[in-house]
């Protein structure tokens, strides 16, 4: 194989026979691998365990300790991927190489050796353990990127506290893999307003993740727009209309310009002095308001997700908040957990359920009812999409 890289390869060729083993020793050097010897199993398995080698060229019958006991010990140590054992038997000595493969050795020559075959064989055996390690780097160098990405994607997220007065708010975000569609933040727009949203990218991976993370830069941006259109009567001055928001970022994301993606959002204003809520939803799960008596509705507003249609139109949505109400903005992902058995849905009726029923329990354990309950619902803390939740309580 031309492309088996012997430049850094180091082989250790174990025989007891002084002319065998020196002549394969030289047939190696001259093909450009760097080559010791060991004249019995005992020094052989000294000079392995010191993990200097690429290779090892192992004779099975030897006088102190064979090749299949020296076999046997090097694969405590070392895998066939991370040190690959060819063994040399004679003819007759079947049994022993059937052993011999059984243990983990890579492959086998058999004796007199022919040379042409001993190099196919190295080639092939050391070509499957530089492309296995290549492998590996490359997979460890993804899992770094794949950890850094994270890292961004939570550095993204809002505050463990968000300081408002006449509001408490909570999040919760769970990533089903390393990256995730899902997003959401919460922030101050001035000294009676805040906004919040939580919005989720079609499909999972880097492609969503990269999709969110770029939705959410240019939502800051939009955010401060000082445009006279970005304003309407049911938000305050300089703050921008949710409905605005949505209609501009579907400009900006058309799902044929990045990869066939779409996102559903919700977004909102929360004024803390007049409790009025006034938001968008593009797609997506419409906000759910607890009443402080544990009753309960869902105000979904039908409406197209960003970036599948370039002529969507959206809407601004008024709901007036009571003190002691509770408002949940969240993804998709909590009410379409299936059952393992039955692979029914979780279900928005449940949710209700749970976030109704812990109406009169402190704000968190609401929250933390209603993520236990889709946990043993799905029967495992592995869900099978993203979650994202933003909730916010309305004090006196």
């Amino acid at each position: 194989m031309g492309d088996v890289n012997y430049q850094d390869a180091r082989v250790l060729v174990v025989d007891d026979n002084e002319m065998n083993r020196d002549i394969l020793a030289r047939r190696l050097s001259r093909i450009g691998l760097k080559v010791d010897t060991a004249e019995d199993g005992n020094t052989g398995l000294d000079k392995i365990l010191t993990g200097e080698y690429n290779l090892i060229m192992l004779d099975i019958m030897m006088p102190d300790i064979d090749g299949i006991e020296v076999l046997k010990r090097t694969r405590e140590f070392f895998s066939k991927t991370e040190l690959p054992v060819i063994m040399a038997t004679a003819k007759d000595e079947g049994a022993d190489l059937a052993e011999a493969l059984s243990l983990g050795a890579n492959d086998y020559v058999t004796k007199p050796l022919d040379f042409k075959v001993v190099r196919a064989r190295v080639d092939n055996v050391l070509g499957y353990t530089q492309a296995a390690n290549e492998l590996t780097l490359a997979n460890e160098r993804m899992r770094s990127d794949l950890e850094a990405a994270a890292r961004v994607q939570q550095s993204l997220l809002p505050d463990e506290h968000v300081d408002v007065e006449g509001a408490e708010f909570m999040w919760h975000y769970r990533p089903c893999d390393e990256l995730a569609g899902d997003g959401l933040n919460v922030f101050k727009c001035d000294d009676e307003n805040v906004a919040m949203y939580v919005m989720d990218v079609s499909g999972h991976g880097v492609a969503a993740a990269l999709l969110s993370v770029s939705v959410t830069h240019h939502l800051s941006q939009l955010i401060g727009s000082s445009d006279e259109s970005a304003q309407c009567d049911m938000t305050a001055d300089n703050v921008v209309s949710p409905a605005w928001l949505a209609s501009n970022l579907n400009a900006l994301f058309p799902m044929q310009s990045v990869g066939r993606h779409y996102f559903t959002f919700v977004y909102g204003v929360l004024n803390v002095k007049t409790r009025q809520f006034c938001f968008v939803s593009a797609g997506s799960p419409g906000p759910l308001v607890v009443h402080a008596d544990g009753t309960s509705e869902v105000h979904d507003v039908p409406a197209v997700p960003i970036g599948m249609f370039p002529d969507s139109e959206y809407v601004d949505t008024v709901i007036q908040l009571q003190q002691g109400d509770r408002l949940y903005l969240h993804s998709d992902g909590l009410y379409e957990e299936r059952h393992p058995e039955t692979r029914e849905e979780f279900g928005r009726t449940r949710m209700q359920q749970a976030l109704s029923a812990a109406a009169g329990d402190p704000f968190i354990v609401s929250l933390d009812n209603l993520l236990q309950s889709v946990i043993d619902w799905h029967g495992s803390e592995a869900l099978s999409d993203d979650v994202a939740v933003m909730a916010v309580s309305v004090k006196g």
